[in-house]
């Protein structure tokens, strides 16, 4: 194999600056990787201030009740019934404004590792105006359905319940997951008439082309129309029929435009909707010195949760068919002509990409990969050993699943991007949970946002 430049980069990524130690008092209460958000944290919070009043209820009752029992007869003898619920309401009170007070100096320390403004009293007043309604509303809720289940009786409630699931299942879930297809469907096939096609019969996407501009996806045709300078191939959903063609007219549209003559080529597994990150590709340009080719393949339209949790295995088939084909290629060459051959995913495509190198490692494969590397990998999703793995402390993504609830995650390969927050049986699992709906919410380098490092931390050749 040839080898890239002279210069290699270091196996892992570089650390970002030192971020803001927080202190004992912060770490202790919160368990949020990210700062919050006024479009979804004040919901969670409404909900949260739900089941806390519950709770508190709950908590207010026993300390009156325990409390009775330890204090002497003569103390008891000067507070009746209603003092011990107002010393009971006091310190609850005490104890949530503490909690809050400690949440905001955690906000804070996120936000000014992240290079984001302080939250402001405007921030605070819409998030808790947002909360109090949210709360409400699910308050009112509550005592409706409870007076309703008590108006129907047991087996009237028992019998609404088991008719409401049928009709979820059989009617309300298949309308709506047709009508998302739909709006997918359509977000792939719009074409951005601020993209400009390609013109020059040596670049992917012109009229020469052996893969079509309009049958590449949105997310191809920015792909390509973004480096016209440089050679990018794309298959979309529509360039072929089945998975194996358009790994086969990826791999012919490759060797037409002088892609496997380049120095390297990357496999780019793309992420649910068809998107390959943009810092991603400057990264492996810079990394190779624009002397690489970069080759991906859409799997699906539908965003990354929708493939992970409904079409997983179609992610792994595309990218297994597509760097198999492209390996394949290049083991045909002549040993002197061969380019190196690398691999990279992120989030979904990391898996997807996994799958592929679990297939590229078995015996008898053709296909060797000098690098691959995976930035924000799903937690237990992907096969680590031998890759580059880009993780950042803040990204709830590659944290998150059930074993959270339970065990304390592993940290040692992550990059610490911003204050780690304490551990809390339970509660870190679904404040992570809620995290990832923010997760690309905030600057390259935090959250679930890679940089140029996706491209440049390939290491070379052995």
């Amino acid at each position: 194999m040839r080898h890239g430049p002279p210069s290699s980069p270091e196996s892992g990524r570089s650390h970002s600056p030192a971020c803001p130690r927080a202190s004992p008092w912060q770490r202790c209460p919160p368990s949020r990787w990210l700062p919050d958000s006024c479009r979804d944290q004040p919901y969670y919070k409404g909900c949260s201030a739900v089941c806390s009043s519950r709770a508190g209820l709950l908590a207010m009752w026993a300390f009156s009740a325990v409390a009775r029992r330890l204090v002497p007869d003569r103390v008891k003898a000067r507070f009746d019934e209603r003092h011990w619920r107002i010393t009971a309401f006091g310190l609850s009170t005490a104890g949530t404004a503490v909690a809050m007070f400690a949440a905001a100096g955690w906000q804070n320390s996120l936000r000014a590792a992240m290079g984001a403004p302080s939250a402001g009293l405007l921030h605070w007043a819409e998030a808790g105006c947002i909360s109090a309604l949210t709360a409400l509303g699910l308050w009112g809720i509550g005592i409706g359905i409870s007076k309703a289940l008590r108006w129907m009786g047991f087996a009237r409630s028992v019998g609404a319940l088991v008719m409401g699931i049928l009709g979820v299942q059989l009617v309300v879930g298949p309308v709506v997951w047709n009508g998302l297809a739909d709006s997918f469907d359509k977000s792939n096939a719009y074409i951005d008439t601020a993209l400009t096609q390609p013109l020059s019969a040596s670049v992917s996407g012109s009229p020469e082309s052996l893969i079509s501009w309009t049958s590449m996806g949105a997310e191809g045709r920015k792909f390509v129309a973004a480096g016209e300078d440089s050679v990018r191939v794309y298959a979309g959903l529509d360039s072929a029929p089945d998975t194996a063609s358009r790994a086969a007219l990826a791999v012919s549209e490759l060797d037409r435009v002088g892609g496997f003559a380049r120095n390297s080529v990357v496999v780019a597994v793309p992420t649910g909707s068809g998107w390959i990150d943009t810092h991603a590709v400057d990264g492996i340009e810079q990394r190779f010195g624009g002397d690489v080719a970069i080759v991906g393949q859409q799997y699906s339209d539908a965003p990354s949760w929708a493939t992970f949790l409904f079409s997983r295995d179609d992610a792994e088939e595309s990218a297994t068919a597509l760097f198999t084909a492209v390996g394949s290629h290049i083991a045909a060459m002549p040993a002197e002509d061969r380019p190196d051959l690398f691999l990279y995913g992120q989030s979904l495509g990391a898996v997807g990409g996994s799958a592929a190198l679990t297939e590229a490692l078995s015996e008898g494969s053709p296909t060797t990969a000098c690098d691959v590397l995976w930035a924000g990998p799903p937690a237990g999703a992907t096969r680590t050993d031998g890759a580059t793995v880009l993780a950042n402390t803040s990204d709830p993504v590659v944290w998150w699943s059930p074993a959270l609830a339970t065990q304390k995650p592993d940290l040692s390969r992550a990059v610490q991007d911003a204050p780690i927050p304490q551990w809390i049986p339970g509660v870190t699992f679904l404040q992570t949970t809620v995290d990832m709906l923010g997760s690309l919410g905030v600057p390259a380098g935090h959250g679930h946002r890679y940089g140029t490092d996706q491209g440049t931390a390939l290491r070379t050749c052995s």
